[in-house]
């Protein structure tokens, strides 16, 4: 696949934009577990099975596989359909996202122990991250899964978000409202890129979005996947588009191109960052504390759409199960049952915000009732940060003192805490700022954690691979801050141009740091480390994936239980496949090189910002 081909994006004012291409997995490669295009309706029986293990359907489902849909430009992609069997008309959710109609190339079956998803909790009908159409056809919704744009057989390159990508979503929206068997009211719903999707698609305001439920989704590519803080991290967005299956004349949307040749704003990044405030359909809304991708975004989707119906859940486990949960599906369609089918359920009673508060070595407090998200009787407080003893401190230290480490050793990081001296809860958006210097380089990348260790000092963590801590990252040279959308506690960079280190100059960092809910009992710590970033060769996730094989019959798309029927195996694959010029793309570095110092005390005020939340 030649690495120089190009494709032409229009952003949301329709400037034309000319972005690289590069080669996807083939449709027959192993990893891509593409089941073959068919053309069929079937009637899928009660009781039947897709796999081995998974929940018997639960009512007869219509199914139409690879109906075609034409895009405004002509292009041609595909989808599957599922909906009652009957001629009433009824609401549909739309569920977008390149990983393939079914199984694809990530799904359940890859992760240990499913997630904490039980296979029997789910049908095995779903694309991967999306809604169960096993469970929605009873109650008499259609599940649309498309093959977006590139995707499989659909025609064209898929695309990393942005304005095209929205309006591809909402050509969808509107194409399933026309349907005959369509009461026109479409709804959205998945997790983490079925989630992005649907900031991207609502900013496009198609006539017949009637509803959108994101769980854990990210909508501003540069700032929260592509870069954090300005710092690159390429890694995820390899491993993410690695995994996609396209025709011999379809691809990927080359954005780590686009980071080398555009490591600040433009136009391209802009665009990759959905019109939040616009929005103004009707949104329940899911995020967490500890996902590494889609934390801030989700609740600064929540803070910004414009909608006056909208609702935020904040949950204490994992995106999966959270959102396979039987009562978080149960109080889903409490939503759409009352956007969707205009039901009148009571769901406009349902608190605006619920959240979790994380309390590790203790309970979690789960689904607590507040006013607002941030909380509005939050109050804040800085912590100065004392490098004489290295501890945080409720006033500024009167002496001037410093900390520093080799940004190339091992030992990369410095550390601060303070002993609480009563219960206390931290909600909210945190900001680091710190004074540093660069002794041997003219830039730095640092990352930041914040988290509670317990009383003898030791880590909390989610797994082995995982502590459970906030963070924040900030490239020295992109410090610049936009003064219009800043407030103390969120910082927003421009990242509209670099201001490179001087020779002995000592600069103030603002460091946003992603939003967290710790309750922190008395004696125990509070802890701030202050660290250089180091670019990842690969992807490291909070659990090792595996290619599963995954078995599902040649015909009839499901079977029943203890029948005899020809089957196929899928999967099984190298989890490394990927597309021949996939192999030696180069991912762009860190920022840092010899010596960090960090300033505090006196004219230095160094200092953790921090929203404390007092008792009702």
């Amino acid at each position: 696949m030649d690495k120089k081909r190009t494709m032409i994006q229009y952003n949301a004012d329709g400037k034309e934009m000319v972005v690289p291409v590069r080669g996807a997995l083939s449709v027959t490669s192993k990893r891509a577990r593409y089941t073959g295009f068919k053309q069929e309706k079937l009637i899928l029986k009660k009781g039947s099975i897709r796999m081995k293990g998974n929940m018997p359907l639960p009512c007869d489902i219509l199914f139409e596989r690879d109906v075609p849909i034409a895009l405004r430009d002509g292009v041609t992609i595909y989808t599957d359909i599922f909906r009652p069997v009957d001629d009433e008309p009824h609401p549909a959710i739309v569920a977008l996202s390149p990983y393939g109609k079914e199984i694809g190339s990530q799904w359940l079956d890859d992760v240990p122990s499913f997630i904490g998803v039980k296979k029997s909790a789910t049908s095995g009908l779903q694309k991967f991250e999306g809604p169960d159409p096993a469970y929605w056809v009873k109650h008499g919704y259609a599940i649309i899964n498309p093959d977006v744009r590139g995707a499989y057989n659909s025609e064209g390159i898929i695309l990393f978000f942005g304005s095209d990508y929205g309006r591809d979503g909402a050509d969808i929206i509107e194409w399933t409202a026309k349907q005959s068997w369509s009461n026109g009211k479409v709804g959205m719903s998945g997790n983490s890129w079925l989630a992005i999707s649907q900031w991207f698609v609502a900013a496009q305001h198609p006539k017949h979005l009637a509803a959108f439920a994101p769980w854990e989704g990210l909508n501003d590519c540069y700032r929260e996947v592509a870069t954090r803080g300005g710092v690159m991290m390429p890694e995820f967005i390899k491993m993410l588009t690695d995994s996609f299956a396209s025709t011999e004349d379809g691809g990927v949307e080359d954005c780590i191109s686009m980071m080398w040749k555009y490591p600040t704003m433009n136009d391209y990044w802009r665009d990759k960052a959905a019109d939040l405030e616009t929005i103004t359909t009707p949104a329940y809304i899911v995020a967490s504390y500890t996902n590494a991708i889609h934390t801030y975004g989700s609740l600064e989707g929540y803070r910004r759409i414009s909608s006056k119906e909208k609702w935020l859940r904040i949950h204490n486990t994992g995106e999966w199960d959270d959102y396979y949960n039987p009562d978080h599906v149960e109080d889903l369609r409490k939503f759409f049952d009352k956007y969707l089918k205009g039901i009148d359920n009571g769901w406009e009673n349902t608190p605006k915000v619920r959240l979790s508060v994380l309390n590790p070595g203790k309970t979690d407090i789960v689904d607590r009732a507040e006013e607002d998200f941030p909380i509005p009787r939050t109050q804040y407080k800085k912590l100065y940060l004392n490098a004489d003893n290295n501890s945080l401190q409720e006033s500024l230290p009167t002496k001037e003192c410093s900390n520093s480490y080799d940004s190339d050793s091992k030992n990369r990081k410095v550390s601060y805490r303070m002993k609480m001296t009563e219960d206390t809860e931290i909600i909210g958006y945190i900001k680091l700022r710190i004074w540093v210097q660069a002794l041997d380089h003219d830039d730095m990348d640092l990352e930041v954690s914040f988290e509670k260790l317990n009383k003898r000092g030791r880590h909390f963590c989610l797994n082995p691979m995982n502590r459970i801590v906030a963070k924040g990252y900030i490239r020295a040279s992109l410090r610049e801050l936009d003064t219009v959308r800043s407030t103390e506690e969120n910082p927003y960079q421009a990242f509209e141009h670099e201001q490179k280190l001087k020779q002995n100059e000592i600069v103030p960092l603002d460091i946003l740091i992603w939003p967290m809910g710790m309750k922190f009992q008395k004696d125990e710590y509070l802890q701030i480390t202050v660290s250089a970033y180091k670019t990842k060769k690969v992807w490291k996730g909070p659990f090792k994936l595996k290619m599963a094989k995954i078995s599902i019959p040649e015909e009839g798309y499901t079977y029943m239980p203890k029948s005899k029927v020809k089957m196929m195996t899928l999967g099984g694959g190298d989890m490394s496949e990927i597309a021949p010029d996939g192999e030696n793309v180069e991912l762009p570095k860190d920022h840092n090189h010899g010596r960090h110092v960090i300033y505090t005390g006196g004219k230095y005020d160094s200092y953790l910002y921090v929203p404390i939340i007092p008792n009702k």
